[in-house]
């Protein structure tokens, strides 16, 4: 994660289909046309880097509730329309814990016991009313902590205990860079490592004593002035934008679809396999 700085990821960026593959297909290219209507809130024909914000905040928000709707029925076994602990740890790990010989000797066994405890402390910060049952809106905080401002500090350590490979409760340079690159034996770094490196040492060990601290943390996975749909909006406008009038008209959008298609204002593309209606 690289906070506020550097182009947005582009990994489910979508290969560009050739003209005459988009001029077969009206019914896509119908489809994309609906979804720019609607992020086109005012009706005035442009699309706006507010209303992309907005529209981008409203995916993310029906994603993970569509999220915890498709899970619901998993764990709510008795059917009361709340989520136990107990409903939760049997449904996750109730094999694992009705037959512990079977996982002794296994990789298995070490991320049951690593996992169990950490998803109950995770549970517990979720559940506001300390019942251990958990309503739609503190299971959603369960699983999406990062939406919740009470629940950023478990993000904050789960991190930290991700990254932090020697224990010693801080993330160095070489934990840092081990999370997102894998180096070979002798092998030469690319250029984007080094260029975490100056990352790491210029924008997030706050402090300069070569390691990053709970504080750090929290400033680089959870900055307080980088707003995403902001950034993600500004960034399709300013790829899009032909004339630079800093907005978008219906044809910008459609010609640079394949931009779209890679971000979250389409749910990476998968917008485009849903009903009108759903959106």
């Amino acid at each position: 994660m690289t906070g506020g700085e550097g182009p947005l990821p582009t990994a489910k960026r979508a290969t560009c289909s050739p003209p005459s593959f988009r001029e077969r297909n009206p019914r896509k290219r119908g489809s994309r046309r609906k979804i720019v209507d609607r992020i086109d809130s005012d009706g005035d024909g442009f699309v706006t880097t507010e209303e992309l914000k907005t529209w981008i905040k409203r995916v993310q928000k029906r994603y993970i509730f569509d999220n915890v709707a498709k899970v619901w029925k998993d764990y709510d076994r008795d059917k009361d329309d709340k989520i136990s602990w107990e409903e939760y740890k049997q449904a996750t790990y109730g094999y694992y814990l009705g037959n512990p010989a079977e996982f002794h000797d296994s990789s298995d066994h070490h991320t049951f016991k690593k996992m169990l405890p950490r998803d109950e402390r995770r549970f517990k910060a979720a559940d506001l009313d300390g019942d251990l049952t958990a309503t739609r809106e503190e299971f959603t905080a369960f699983l999406h902590p990062e939406e919740f401002e009470h629940m950023k500090e478990i993000v904050v350590l789960e991190t930290l205990e991700d990254i932090d490979k020697n224990g010693d409760g801080f993330v160095d340079q070489d934990e840092y860079i081990v999370d997102m690159f894998s180096h070979e034996e002798n092998g030469p770094e690319p250029d984007w490592v080094l260029s975490e490196r100056e990352q790491f040492n210029e924008f997030r060990d706050l402090n300069k004593d070569g390691k990053l601290d709970k504080d750090e943390i929290r400033h680089w996975i959870l900055p307080q002035d980088y707003d995403h749909a902001q950034a993600e909006a500004r960034h399709l406008v300013y790829e899009s934008d032909k004339n630079k009038d800093e907005k978008l008209t219906k044809e910008e959008i459609l010609e640079n679809w394949n931009m779209f298609v890679g971000s979250q204002a389409t749910n990476y593309g998968e917008d485009l396999t849903k009903n009108h209606d759903e959106l």
